[in-house]
């Protein structure tokens, strides 16, 4: 139904142009529910599911202006919570699902989809390019499973924050320009205690030149030799050829148009998705950000970050850490995101088959950890401010310093933040009066012996673990060989840390925190001296070093407490926390958003842990 009146508003005057639907295979069937969809990768959507009175809460400026669109435009038109929440139909749009298939936690699933996403259609906006529009939790697709295709309003306010942050912060992202919610309730168990509460259904509006993905692909894999599952097109090899053109021709037009051999052109492409990917979970690595659920199903084709469920930034750095409480092996912990990335690279290179060489796709996957790691010591250089020389000792340097940070729970952000404070080596200088300041700092956010104690208790159960103590006993052969396992060993490792703290005391354990990282950070100014060679302007080096170091640091992340105290203000009807935290995310460099002092210790859980409430020092850091 059109709109009443004889003006168009922006909204209705978006210009879709809608390649995708053009170009490949489109399921147009009468049949509802959800089912398998053979030989498609969209199913056209023929009933819109209107939420009850939406409306619109919040906006992305500058996601808004990726479509040609202002707050003021959405503002103004009575239809636009309808429009944003795929209530009412937009001039133009063609409401489709995608389909696609994923290894979930390392197992083939199947058909998977969109069982909660709609597609609206593709807009060409001038200079900003062509973007594809999603609904978020609009509604049953064929794809829904068993699901309602609604989201609610915690896991929608999150998506919309993180999706701008991650922009805001510099890495490649789906955007979010909208934030819809209603009066029509769903049932859910936020805290998976086993009792279902009403929810608010809500709907972002999502934005990314495409949401194919590493998945998209492997509808067309045959039947799996432990799952037993097959993809919904699987052997239509017609139909992947078909999807690869349209990506690489779209997509990647430098690779289409420098190579006229077909395998050569899908090896290349090949090649820039693994770069992507790599570069992608670099900057992931020096943010902090886990994912926490990298299927297949959840990368994407571009190199973009995708799909904001159980993601975590970290607090206190912890090479193990777990954002999403169902994954109780940490298959996506955040020291494993760069090795499953290329594992995923690998069943991509799977689905795409006889459309790749073999041999030669092994040696891309054989070129991405030497690529992710380069990518990542570029980045963390940056974070260190050692922006005029490459040392063969700095990627040791780095790797202390984390293993420091991990030892003395330090706050990954906040630490990063305050090494810009540690002053520039002058000769004479006193070292320990020089660096103390700084240090005393960067120790006032580290872990109490209590926490550390907390942190450092292993996680294995009693009984496996008493087991392989026992073991190291009556078969120390045994033993040697299971304790070298990745798994034990690290149950080991926490239990020589925890047998340590608990011979020590909170004045000890200070005393030694402040030995280490004296001790680190003069190290770190003598590698800072080595970037002058005395012919450069030396207040120039200093000049670019905090430059650099605080345009990659940044003093603001989505840290979980962050978003949980916008959403329980959203949940009693107050949104301008929303704006106020997408406000500051917006500008997560930013000088005005200063730290104030810290004065208490912080560790962060090791699951998803939303409703904990901050410590202290972080009830402090200032976002107004």
């Amino acid at each position: 139904m059109e709109p009443c009146g004889s003006v168009s508003t922006a909204l209705e005057r978006l210009p879709f142009n809608n390649t995708a639907l053009k170009r490949l295979p489109v399921e147009d069937s009468e049949q509802t529910g959800s089912r398998t969809v053979p030989a498609a990768c969209f199913s056209l959507i023929r009933a819109l599911q209107p939420l009850v009175r939406p409306a619109v809460v919040a906006q992305s400026p500058s996601a808004l202006s990726l479509l040609g669109l202002t707050e003021q435009d959405v503002l103004s038109d009575p239809l636009s919570p309808e429009y944003l929440s795929g209530s009412r139909l937009l001039p133009g749009s063609e409401p489709a699902a995608h389909c696609y298939s994923g290894h979930q936690f390392g197992l083939f699933a199947g058909q998977l989809g969109d069982g909660a996403v709609m597609y609206l259609g593709e807009v060409e906006s001038g200079a900003h390019g062509r973007w594809e529009i999603q609904v978020k939790g609009a509604g049953v697709t064929p794809y829904s499973r068993d699901g309602d295709g609604r989201k609610v309003l915690r896991s929608s306010v999150r998506e919309f924050l993180c999706s701008e942050a991650m922009a805001a912060l510099g890495i490649p992202s789906t955007r979010a320009a909208s934030l819809v919610t209603s009066d029509l309730y769903v049932n859910r168990d936020p805290l998976n205690s086993g009792r279902r509460v009403p929810e608010r259904c809500s709907v972002v509006l999502r934005l990314a030149p495409s949401f194919i993905r590493f998945g998209s692909f492997e509808i067309f894999r045959g039947r799996d030799d432990f799952s037993g599952l097959q993809g919904p097109s699987a052997g239509r090899h017609d139909i992947r050829a078909q999807l690869l053109d349209y990506v690489i021709e779209t997509f990647y037009p430098c690779v289409q148009q420098t190579h006229s051999n077909r395998k050569e052109r899908n090896m290349a492409f090949f090649r820039e998705v693994m770069m992507r990917t790599a570069k992608l979970v670099a900057q992931w690595q020096c943010v902090g950000f886990c994912h926490g659920v990298l299927n297949t199903d959840n990368m994407s084709i571009l190199g973009l970050t995708l799909d904001y469920g159980p993601f975590g930034f970290m607090d206190r750095f912890d090479p193990d850490f777990v954002c999403n409480a169902s994954d109780k092996r940490g298959r996506y912990s955040y020291q494993a995101q760069p090795s499953v990335c290329r594992w995923n690279l690998a069943r991509l290179a799977e689905a795409l088959g006889s459309e790749l060489d073999a041999a030669q796709a092994g040696a891309v996957l054989d070129e991405f950890t030497p690529t992710y790691e380069a990518l990542y010591l570029g980045i963390m250089r940056k974070k260190l401010g050692l922006v005029r020389r490459e040392e063969s000792e700095d990627s040791e340097l780095v790797s202390d310093l984390l293993r420091l940070m991990h030892n003395t729970g330090a706050d990954f952000t906040n630490t990063f933040r305050l090494l810009s404070r540690v002053p520039w080596p002058e000769e004479g200088d006193s070292e320990g009066a020089t660096v103390g300041p700084p240090v005393d700092l960067i120790l006032q956010q580290c872990a109490s012996v209590e926490e550390l104690k907390v942190a450092n208790k292993p996680t294995m159960e009693d009984r496996e673990l008493a087991m392989i103590l026992s073991m190291a006993q009556t078969n120390p052969v045994m033993f040697g060989m299971v304790a070298d396992t990745p798994g034990v060993s690290q149950q080991l490792e926490r239990m020589g840390r925890l047998k340590e703290l608990l011979e020590t005391d909170q004045d000890e354990l200070k005393e030694k925190q402040r030995e280490d990282w004296i001790r680190w950070v003069s190290r770190y100014r003598r590698r800072l001296a080595m970037e002058c060679d005395g012919t450069t302007d030396l207040s120039l080096v200093k000049k670019e070093r905090l430059g650099v170091m605080n345009s990659t640091n940044p003093r603001v992340v989505l840290r979980n407490y962050i978003a949980q105290n916008a959403i329980q203000a959203a949940e009693k009807g107050d949104f301008s926390e929303v704006s106020r935290v997408l406000r500051v995310l917006e500008n997560p460099y930013c000088d005005a958003f200063e730290l104030e002092p810290l004065d208490g210790p912080h560790m962060n859980g090791q699951t998803a842990a939303y409703d904990r409430k901050p410590p202290a020092w972080a009830q402090r850091i200032c976002i107004t």
